[in-house]
């Protein structure tokens, strides 16, 4: 999987990373003697990873803590980044550590395998396996349809999802979510609203790059295949009282329907 983000302090690296959560600061973040991290009790090592974290916080001595680890050759290999701030940027300048922001962090792992091109602004994640899915949410009179899962599919058996399915070879995204509509729910006109930013999730060593799609329809009659048991029209708030697949209630946000 190939991730594009912007180079704040150039460079090439690789090798695993290491996530942190929270906002990081490196003064009182690290011991810069080690590179151990100091903070909930972790026992972790910076020195040579790939550290990738929010955004860096705290006081302007942390890009000179940065420059202490490079000297005590404990330095991360490369930092990652959602938003650059200057404490940090300003540090990996110092210290030469390459350094890319604008990088959707949720889907990197601890542990993951990357290379780090902050040149160009790109990292790479080869083991990460790409699948490109749409999720169709069908409106009817401020009502949406919501699917329940078979135990007959492949995941989420028995969860609440929209309409959903592969993208398959020479589709664009939108063929499939009008193919999976009349599939799924035997509804061959339904007229799109919108269409929302794709959403990233990922599971395992597969990054699911979900497409969504709003269409209203006329009716609210359906026809079900035998991906689904049961269906339910409800107003976008009512999502909450349903167990649903991972990523829905993204899905309603990116359409506006939260």
């Amino acid at each position: 999987m190939i991730l594009k983000g912007r180079g704040i302090s150039p460079g090439k690296a690789e090798g695993t990373a290491l996530v942190l959560e929270q906002a990081f600061s490196f003064l009182g973040g690290v011991d810069p003697s080690t590179g151990i991290l100091t903070t909930d009790g972790s026992d972790e090592s910076i020195s040579g990873r790939i550290l990738v974290f929010p955004m860096g916080r705290g006081s302007t001595v942390g890009s000179y803590v940065m420059l202490d680890l490079k000297r005590a050759g404990k330095a991360p290999s490369a930092i990652i980044n959602t938003m650059a701030e200057p404490i940090v940027a300003t540090g990996a300048v110092m210290a030469e550590i390459p350094m890319v922001d604008n990088v959707d962090i949720s889907v990197i792992r601890t542990g993951d395998h990357m290379k780090v091109d902050a040149d160009s602004g790109v990292l790479e994640i080869p083991s990460l396996e790409i699948v490109h899915v749409v999720t169709s949410i069908l409106r009817n009179q401020q009502k949406v349809l919501i699917l329940q899962r078979s135990d007959d599919v492949g995941s989420c058996r028995g969860m609440w999802a929209g309409i959903s399915g592969y993208v398959e070879s020479g589709e664009t995204s939108e063929q499939a979510a009008l193919r999976e509509v009349s599939e799924e729910a035997g509804i061959d006109d339904p007229i799109l609203v919108q269409e929302g930013e794709p959403i990233t999730i990922r599971n395992e060593d597969r990054a699911w790059i979900v497409h969504p799609f709003l269409f209203d329809v006329g009716e609210r009659k359906i026809t079900t295949d035998w991906e689904h048991v049961d269906h339910a029209w409800i107003s976008p708030l009512e999502l909450r009282d349903y167990s649903t697949v991972p990523g829905l209630d993204d899905v309603f946000r990116r359409l506006g329907l939260l």
